[in-house]
């Protein structure tokens, strides 16, 4: 590849790219998640199918590599080295008793840090080694850029250890401001590179303070496919409640007005929750409505009578379209700040 690639440019295949890799890799265990593990007892192929989708989501930072190669248009050569360089760097691999074990999905800062890396190595060399090419390209790749990223992944996850540290803190605060706060908090994660799921285990997130993240994250992913109902397809904006408002990360970055709504919208409903003493646990907190694992875990702490689905129907849903719908004629319509174009996912 010749052309020359702007940095702008460069930035954006690569967040793209890591976008696409995740609705790939996680939305098949969101959909069907849940609803395999309540069936389980009576269906026995479903913990086939649980088996299949998780594996799927440690697979995340091959898919990724892949997609954002296909952003760059690679050769199969240099895609492949690029989707294993990721692999290597991102984490999921862990050695253990002479074999190799996959757990989670990775660390996804280091996994775009190495992909980046990778595509820069493999454009480099370009077609410079001739005859050697399938010989020598993917080993380059792979040794440098995923040697790099196996040696700063350490440091790199003291990202999120800092910003996990710092979002403990809210727990002390008072219920309702850390209901707020906690519902922007974990709106604004989900739309980063940083998993919103891996900050809340690691702090332990749980109570009301779960509630409210999993509400904000809902919030913020209703407010995004409405946005973009007009100029993304059905399917495509059913993704970022159902997955993961996380495809919308490469948009959000490019145009950081959208965090404005996002957050107003977040902090309302994490104010709500608080108020209704809407709860979770640090397995479900970070989720939002993906997978139903959040109304799921709220439900779980509520009297289990038709009050509590109707209260859990109203926080999950109906709020969180009214709110998105409102927002919408805000930002969208009246103001101008904000258009249908800015949320377009190009997935093609």
């Amino acid at each position: 590849m010749e052309a020359r690639i702007s940095g702008k440019e460069y930035t954006m295949n690569i967040l793209n790219g890591i976008s696409l890799g995740v609705v790939v890799a996680l939305i098949p265990s969101a959909l069907v998640g849940q609803l395999m593990t309540a069936i389980k007892g009576f269906f026995p192929y479903a913990t086939t199918i649980i088996m299949m989708t998780s594996f799927a989501m440690s697979l995340l930072p091959i898919i990724t590599g892949v997609c954002v190669s296909l952003y760059f248009k690679l050769n199969p050569i240099q895609i492949s080295a690029v989707a294993i360089a990721a692999m290597v760097g991102s984490g999921v691999m862990q050695a253990g008793n002479g074999t190799f074990i996959l757990k989670g999905t990775g660390d996804i800062i280091n996994t775009g840090l190495t992909i980046a890396l990778a595509v820069w190595i493999a454009l480099l060399i370009g077609d410079r080694l001739k005859d050697f090419t399938m010989l020598l390209l993917p080993l380059l790749v792979i040794v440098i850029a995923g040697g790099i990223g196996m040696a700063v992944l350490p440091y790199v996850k003291m990202i999120a250890t800092t910003i996990g540290l710092m979002i403990s803190h809210i727990t002390s605060l008072q219920p309702l401001l850390m209901g707020t706060l906690m519902g922007i908090c974990f709106a604004v994660l989900i739309v980063s590179p940083i998993s919103s799921v891996g900050i809340a285990t690691a702090i332990g997130l749980a109570g009301i303070g779960s509630g409210s993240a999993n509400l904000g994250i809902t919030a913020g992913s209703f407010m995004l496919a409405v946005y973009g109902s007009s100029v993304n397809p059905i399917g495509t904006s059913f993704a970022h409640f159902i997955g993961s408002p996380k495809i919308q990360m490469g948009n959000m970055l490019k145009k950081p007005l959208l965090f404005l709504p996002v957050c107003i919208n977040a902090g309302i409903m994490g104010f709500i929750g608080a108020i209704l003493h809407i709860g979770g646990n640090s397995m479900s907190a970070g989720f939002g409505f993906s997978g139903l694992i959040g109304p799921m875990a709220a439900y779980a702490g509520m009297n289990k009578n038709i009050m509590s689905i109707i209260i859990l129907v109203l926080i999950f849903v109906i709020l969180p379209v009214l709110l998105a719908y409102i927002s919408r004629h805000i930002f969208v319509e009246k103001l101008r700040w904000i258009r249908p174009e800015d949320v377009l996912l190009d997935i093609k």
